[in-house]
């Protein structure tokens, strides 16, 4: 079975509680659930993994760098400084796709620029919890993990 990556950044596994009228009311898990099931049918599966520490999450990044066959990444505001995680992404060779549950753009002026945006395989922003789904539709339709 090929396993996607689902990698979730700092303060993302409050989702639900963390304000809800700019993150929405669905938890991480929620969105496991809905990244699960779309990607089923291709016969993939979902690797969760989320903390609020960068080394932790540029340490999962490696430990999942050669089993998987992409990932949706969701770095919060390591975004904006997250530089150890720039470099544990770019020793990703498989397709990925950076997600942000709010439009970053219409946000605070520090949040417009993300360090790791121009490594990525696509950027999804503003959509919610439905921007995970879009990113499983998206490494489906890039063919991750046939290279």
């Amino acid at each position: 079975m090929s396993v996607l990556l689902l990698l979730n950044g700092p303060n993302l596994g409050i989702l639900g509680e963390r304000e809800p009228e700019i993150y929405g009311t669905d938890t991480l898990a929620d969105i496991e659930k809905a990244v699960a099931a779309e990607i089923a049918p291709a016969g993939w599966e979902v690797r969760p993994v989320q903390h609020d520490g960068e080394g932790e999450l540029i340490g999962a990044i490696h430990r999942n760098r050669h089993d998987t066959v992409g990932a949706i990444v969701n770095p919060g505001a390591l975004m904006m400084a997250g530089w150890g995680l720039r470099d544990a992404l770019a020793a990703y060779l498989r397709p990925w796709i950076e997600v942000h549950l709010s439009n970053v753009w219409a946000r605070e002026q520090f949040r417009h620029e993300s360090v790791i945006a121009p490594l990525a395989s696509g950027v999804v922003v503003g959509l919610g919890a439905y921007g995970y789904v879009l990113a499983a539709r998206a490494l489906l339709h890039l063919g991750a993990g046939d290279a």
